[in-house]
This record gives structure tokens, C-alpha cells and sequence, in this order.
């Protein structure tokens, strides 16, 4: 069986745009990079990790600071993890996930131990990815799991399971009554525990949210402004353009501009 390729490495400030033979889970232990895959954009941190099927084009840009683990899963590996896993779910789909508290000291640890084994990476991203798959499938994440109503003890706000299904859905009109129904609870309730926690409304957070992704394809992507304006769900490139520049005090082009000259 080919064997699981993990390692730690520092990505560096270019931009990077490519896609691979092989599955490709990436997180880190601070700082942030910037990744689309397939024009999906959003941010890799601490708190948020990725998966990328193969065959998926993909850009980024690091912080050229921080260590981040990057594991290559061959093709031929995933079904044969462990029998009965079926780990190969894992990457059915591209997508970005949280990764709480428990999960980013495993991280961590497993970094510093690949640090100092080497030799054991590939026992090391084993554990790793069943980590992750176990995560996934506890949170109702798992692909083809559907987004089912939140299960959360206590606050049922789940920013993770809203954040998760917004961005898949960024190209269409959100209504808050389906995010409503993500968490189990009736709009006005939403409204008022949404507003409660965040200070905004739900309407204004998915905007904020299309705009961030519409950054990174901004500053990351050949697009045309008129594509990345329909990607995140903009009717026209002219609201898009006035909505970017309230938002981040600068044009989409003039931004675009400003990127590709810091990467120069």
C-alpha cells in the first residue's frame, strides 16, 4: 500500500496555484493561509482546517511564519486505512471544517513528534486522519450527512455547522429560515440568539462572509470580477463592487492591483 506522506513545513508568502494525483489534508498550528479550491475561498488556521480531493485545483498564499501539516493521502491508501472506516468519505468533496480545542492540541502534539520521528510519519498521519474522519462524523459533518439539525447541549447557535453550509451555498440566495433550521430553532428565536452572540444580524454575517471569501478570489484568483461577483452570490458586478468597497475601503480592482503588486 502506498504509504500516507505527512510532514510540516512553512508555506511561504507567494501565491501558489496547482492541483494533484493524490487526497490532501492541510492544517496548522497558527497563523492563517489563504486557500481557494475551485474558486471557494476562505481562511486555513488554527481553528480551520481542509480537505482536498485530488484533482481539485487549489491556490495559496502562506504567512511564511508558521509550521503547517500538510498530509498527502495516495489514491490507492484511503480505502484500506482500516477495514470498515471507509476513510475514503473523507474526500468526496472539497471543503473547509472546524477544528476545535481537543483537536488542535492533537495537532500540535503529532507535530512535535513527527519533528522529532520522522520515520514514523506515516503511523503518525494515520492516527491523524482518523482523528479528523472521527471529528467529522461526530459533528455530522461527514459528507452526505446533509447538515441534519444541530445536536449541541446548551447554546444550539452552531457557527461551525452555519459557517459550513453558507459556504457551500455562497452562489444562491440564504434565507435566514434555512439557517434557522440548521439550528433547530424558529426564526424569530434565531434572529434574536444570532444578534445576542454576534452583535449582527444573520443577513449582515452572511454578507460579511461572501465578501471575505470574495477577497480571497480577489487578491488569489485570474477570475474576472463580473465571475467572482456571481460566485458569491451578487446579482450584478455593480452592487458588488459598491458592498466590497464599503466593506473593506478599497475597490475590488483597486485591491486586486494592490495584491498582485505585494506578491511582485
Amino acid at each position: 500500500m502506498p504509504e500516507l506522506a505527512l510532514c510540516t513545513k512553512t508555506l511561504d508568502p507567494v501565491h501558489v496555484d496547482h492541483s494533484h494525483d493524490f487526497h490532501q489534508l492541510i492544517l496548522t498550528t497558527g497563523g492563517a493561509t489563504e486557500l481557494a479550491i475551485e474558486g471557494q475561498g476562505d481562511r486555513v488556521t488554527a481553528a480551520r482546517g481542509c480537505l482536498i480531493p485530488s484533482a481539485h485545483r487549489h491556490d495559496y498564499r502562506g504567512d511564511g511564519r508558521h509550521r503547517t501539516l500538510v498530509l498527502d493521502v495516495p489514491l490507492a491508501s484511503v480505502s484500506l486505512l482500516r477495514a470498515g472506516d471507509d476513510l475514503s468519505r473523507l474526500f468526496e468533496r472539497p471543503r473547509f471544517f472546524g477544528v476545535p480545542p481537543r483537536l488542535q492540541r492533537l495537532a500540535a502534539s503529532l507535530s512535535e513528534q513527527l519533528e522529532q520521528c520522522p520515520a514514523l510519519h506515516s503511523e503518525v498521519a494515520a492516527l491523524l486522519l482518523r482523528a479528523i474522519h472521527l471529528h467529522l462524523a461526530e459533528t455530522a459533518l461527514a459528507p452526505d450527512a446533509g447538515f441534519p439539525l444541530a445536536r449541541r447541549r446548551g447554546d444550539r447557535l452552531d457557527l461551525e455547522r452555519i459557517d459550513a453550509w453558507v459556504d457551500r451555498h455562497l452562489a444562491d440566495e440564504i434565507r435566514v429560515e434555512q439557517l434557522a433550521t440548521l439550528c433547530a430553532m424558529s426564526v424569530g428565536h434565531f434572529h434574536g440568539r444570532f444578534r445576542e452572540r454576534l452583535g449582527m444580524t444573520p443577513q449582515a454575517y452572511v454578507q460579511d462572509r461572501r465578501l471575505r471569501h470574495a477577497r480571497t478570489l480577489v487578491g488569489h484568483s485570474e477570475l474576472s470580477l463580473g465571475h467572482v461577483a456571481s460566485l458569491v452570490g451578487f446579482r450584478d458586478q455593480g452592487s458588488f463592487s459598491r458592498a466590497y468597497r464599503r466593506r473593506f475601503a478599497i475597490s475590488p480592482s483597486a485591491d486586486r492591483a494592490r495584491a498582485r503588486e505585494g506578491g511582485e
